[in-house]
């Protein structure tokens, strides 16, 4: 992505508020669609964050940044590049400027989260914690400005005392900041509490920097039109919005608000095209049918274990397929460069069958995989136990593996970066070229109903301990480690 190097202005803006699973790349590029001109990611941790690695995902064409167990953290694209604020929770100054600099190349604004009052957030000093310790937020505000190249913004709640509030945002001021978002409720009040908008007003009224209003959707903000008299009541800049985005991120338009039924279909759109999890989405689109969770298509959507599932809940089977064969086929094909670019010699195509598959433990039940469905399908059929031959790439320490079932080999043409994710891997090729369920949350298995205990046809060392162990590992299965010059076990390396 090219680096951003314009300033983002804080004026006279409506801001997608950052709101826990739901300020996900799907929701920000939604909010902007409707006419949100800066948009939050939720808020994400310091220390999940500073384990994280960077990488340029090209078959989405996004920006990942991954924790150690693959988990994509945050996600972002080019299209929101020059109008995304990262919000961080923290509560320290060094860390904080470790995880700015990670992400600032590909982001608009950095934000630290001052104002959320939850647990998760206040149990390590970090969100409205941090409003008792001012020389802990002048520490990490100031070494934020002096140590990025982006504009640094901070999001309060308001104190006990107006003289205290006051003193405080005067103090953030002075450290640099581009803009202050205000929430105008106390630490310890919720939504059913009025917003404060007379404090916010003299927040606006004392400060030069731009004053971000929040905390209008319950009593203030239902359709686009009270957006600017929340902003004319508060005196503030810019407008953020929150749970009324959340519920509609149409609140954005000007000419209305568009039916929901259209709005969760563009959504849907964007997550199955962006990859989101599918328990993501779902929690989302259950926000915005609120009351109506228990209309059939809410209950279709409750029902739903998958991203398929939710398509086709919402009569977007076809786009799913599509779209998900499209993003396979990507995938195939760079895999295929990545092999030319590395020297290994060209794939060996003849009697191996090959997709381009991945294993996501969460889209899987943690007692059902798809090697012990292999497994028991072939005792079903009477076949030999699958054999999985695996190879580790040094240059990049990843797994490949093949399975053989009836003498016909079975390969994902993805690595992975364990031998047991490369085998799931190969397993889920074999099952889905025969048609067969693979253990997807959700599916049906006819595989792995209860069964009266039978000998093994293919008895590997004829013990009772090996007719016990673990589904999947009854059989030896070979392994190699591919060393400079040597030759694999894998057909086509």
């Amino acid at each position: 992505m090219i680096v951003n190097s314009l300033s983002l202005c804080y004026h006279n803006k409506l801001i997608l508020a950052p709101m826990v699973r739901v300020g996900t790349l799907p929701m920000r590029l939604l909010a902007l669609d409707y006419g949100a001109d800066i948009v939050y990611c939720e808020e994400l941790i310091d220390l999940k964050m500073i384990q994280c690695k960077r990488v340029v995902n090209e078959v989405l064409s996004t920006v990942d940044f991954v924790a150690p167990d693959d988990r994509v953290v945050f996600r972002t694209c080019e299209r929101e590049q020059n109008r995304v604020v990262f919000q961080m929770g923290t509560s320290d100054a060094e860390r904080a400027l470790a995880v700015a600099r990670l992400v600032e190349n590909d982001v608009a604004g950095i934000d630290v989260n001052m104002g959320c009052p939850k647990e998760y957030s206040t149990k390590g000093g970090m969100g409205a914690a941090l409003l008792s310790d001012p020389d802990k937020i002048e520490k990490i505000l100031s070494t934020l400005v002096k140590g990025t190249h982006r504009p640094v913004t901070c999001k309060i709640r308001i104190l006990p005392s107006l003289e205290d509030t006051l003193s405080l945002v005067k103090r953030i001021e002075r450290t640099g900041i581009a803009a202050i978002a205000v929430h105008g409720r106390k630490r310890e009040e919720r939504p059913q509490h009025p917003v404060s908008c007379e404090v916010i007003k003299a927040i606006a009224d004392t400060l030069s920097i731009p004053v971000i209003a929040n905390g209008g959707s319950h009593d203030h903000i239902q359709r686009y039109s009270d957006i600017e008299d929340f902003r004319q009541a508060t005196a503030a800049s810019s407008v953020m919005v929150a749970r009324a985005a959340m519920w509609n991120p149409s609140i954005f338009l000007k000419e209305g608000l568009r039916p929901l039924e259209e709005v969760m279909q563009k959504y849907i759109r964007y997550a199955v095209q962006y990859d989101n999890h599918y328990t993501n989405t779902k929690y989302c689109l259950c926000q915005m049918l609120r009351e109506q969770l228990e209309s059939p298509q809410g209950r279709l959507l409750h029902a739903a274990q998958s991203s398929r599932e939710i398509c086709e809940a919402f009569g977007l089977g076809a786009f799913y397929e599509e779209t998900t064969q499209e993003l396979d086929a990507q995938r195939a094909k760079l895999s295929a460069r990545t092999s030319e670019e590395t020297g290994e010699p060209a794939e060996d195509t003849s009697g191996v069958i090959k997709m381009a598959v991945k294993f996501d433990r969460r889209a899987y039940s943690a007692q059902i995989t798809p090697k012990m469905c292999l497994l028991e399908w072939c005792r079903r059929e009477k076949l030999p136990q699958p054999m999985y031959e695996t190879v580790q790439r040094p240059i990049d320490r990843l797994f490949s593996s093949i399975v053989t079932v009836a003498e016909q080999k079975y390969q994902s043409t993805l690595w992975d970066k364990s031998k047991k994710l490369a085998e799931q891997a190969a397993a889920i090729v074999c099952l889905r070229s025969q048609g067969l369920p693979e253990g997807r949350l959700g599916e049906e298995n006819p595989f792995l109903h209860k069964r009266k205990r039978e000998a093994p046809d293919q008895d590997c060392g004829g013990s009772r301990a090996q007719e016990l162990a673990q589904p999947g590992e009854l059989c030896k299965k070979p392994f190699v480690a591919l060393g400079s010059g040597e030759e694999s076990l894998l057909e086509g390396w």
